[in-house]
């Protein structure tokens, strides 16, 4: 018997098995059945990721033999979590349907599941907490946040009353997972006023000494000089993990697309984390959905790789074939986007170092693009005036990758039919009164956007982008 191809055969059975009893049907489980790629001696190096170790295809995690999902070890307590973390950043307003997404992922192995105080506008710890109360507490691991960014909460009394009411919301008398929430914006003043000259820190780290915190750790966006000094730090305060922005076009190219002195690429952030020995639970692993909407030269180059994964599917796989990334978050609020994402994480097929090679070609490529870096967090709303600041972008990001953008030669001898076409598509997606001109460059957005950026001046430019005449 050729061990080898039984073990093949009785691999894809698995996978095949778990996509049914999903429920995909066996046409679209077999449609969406990982293919793999083609080596190539033209790469012998592998990608060009080169600072920090990746899982090889060939390696196994745990999960893989049964075709289920893939779990990660927690390095401090054993613990096993899933690589696939529950995002429940968006979630539906009817409870009902909440109930049924978290059903689902623990049904199908989600056992990590991330929220915050401020989202959903202070409902989603008690829609996380309701859905979660109804499962025995050793079959999850909830995380939440520390989220004082407001000025007015930097008060330890203010900010020990949202830690207090996170276990009230949750329906927990432990945090399995803690986090300073978004540290870097607003830099080190930033983070002495909402941790360090108030003793918050030090009364989390007591907590943790408590037990009502079983893991402490923290979200970076920002100022690199905060995520340096923290990591400074890691012999005082012991963090147990980390969660960074990290994907294939963040890896280098994070800096370089905000143009920020302080900003860091992700192979730093990881690299550093790594040689430290903390995990790193991944958010933005899709760049608020960029990297699943690519543009069709994209999407091209990746399905002659493997035909029936989708964009999506290969920057999770990316993301997961970094060993010291503890669990990926991805906002699932639709159950066709979990039923997916289970399929790919169930169990998670490591790149291959020609797979990260195309992956570095495309994010080079992607890099010199004329985006804007919104990641459609949409901390940045309400605005006041009603502009819907991640979807005026997201069209434009759209249009730029499809090649629908007008500019930037307005000689060239198409110009005023794209721009047309343009302004016709952009008065269809965004409705009158939440568009780009009604931006009153007020600044309120500014603190709140975790990717520090220039909202009003983007605003601006799309503003210019439906005026301009030929």
């Amino acid at each position: 018997m050729d061990m080898k191809k039984d073990g093949k055969q009785m691999h894809e059975m698995n996978r095949r098995q778990f996509l049914e009893r999903i429920g995909l049907g066996s046409v679209t489980a077999l449609s969406i059945m990982t293919i793999g790629a083609t080596p190539s001696s033209a790469s012998p190096q592998g990608g060009r990721f080169p600072a920090a170790q990746l899982l090889s295809s060939s390696e196994e995690e745990e999960g893989a033999e049964a075709g289920g999902m893939t779990y990660r070890t927690q390095n401090g307590t054993g613990e096993q979590i899933s690589l696939l973390g529950f995002g429940m950043m968006r979630l539906p307003r009817e409870q009902e349907k909440v109930n049924e997404l978290v059903d689902y992922a623990i049904a199908n192995g989600v056992n990590y599941f991330d929220t915050a105080p401020m989202y959903g506008g202070g409902t989603n710890e008690t829609a996380t907490g309701l859905a979660l109360c109804r499962y025995p507490r050793d079959k999850y691991f909830v995380a939440t946040k520390m989220s004082n960014q407001n000025e007015g909460l930097w008060s330890f009394e203010k900010s020990k009353e949202i830690y207090e009411n996170s276990f009230r919301k949750l329906q927990v008398d432990y945090i399995d997972y803690y986090l300073l929430h978004s540290v870097g914006s607003g830099g080190m003043h930033n983070l002495r006023g909402r941790f360090l000259d108030n003793g918050l820190l030090d009364f989390l780290v007591e907590e943790r000494k408590a037990g009502r915190i079983r893991h402490l750790g923290f979200s970076y966006h920002g100022d690199v000089k905060v995520f340096d000094w923290l990591l400074d730090h890691h012999d005082q305060y012991h963090w147990d993990f980390v969660q960074i922005q990290m994907n294939y076009l963040d890896w280098h190219h994070s800096s370089t697309r905000r143009r920020r002195a302080d900003d860091a690429n992700a192979e730093y952030l990881y690299g550093r984390l790594e040689k430290l020995g903390i995990q790193a639970v991944i958010m933005e692993p899709l760049r608020g959905g960029s990297l699943a909407n690519v543009s069709d030269d994209v999407r091209d180059q990746l399905t002659r790789a493997r035909k029936d994964d989708t964009p999506a599917r290969w920057g999770f796989r990316w993301v997961g074939s970094h060993p010291d990334v503890l669990t990926i978050l991805s906002g699932m609020n639709r159950m066709e986007h979990l039923q997916e994402n289970l399929a790919t994480f169930s169990p998670l097929e490591p790149c291959t170092k020609v797979e990260n090679e195309l992956l570095a070609r495309i994010a080079d490529k992607m890099s010199g693009l004329p985006t804007i870096g919104c990641t459609t967090c949409a901390y940045c709303m309400p605005c006041k005036y009603g502009v819907d600041i991640p979807g005026n972008f997201a069209f434009y990001n759209k249009a730029v990758a499809e090649g629908r953008l007008p500019l930037p030669d307005s000689t060239a001898p198409d110009f005023e039919e794209k721009r047309k076409a343009y302004l016709e598509a952009y008065r269809a997606a965004i409705p009158d009164k939440a568009r780009a001109n009604r931006c009153q460059d007020c600044g309120e957005c500014l603190q709140k956007c975790p990717q520090q950026l220039p909202i009003p001046k983007h605003m601006s430019h799309l503003v210019e982008m439906t005026r301009r005449k030929s």
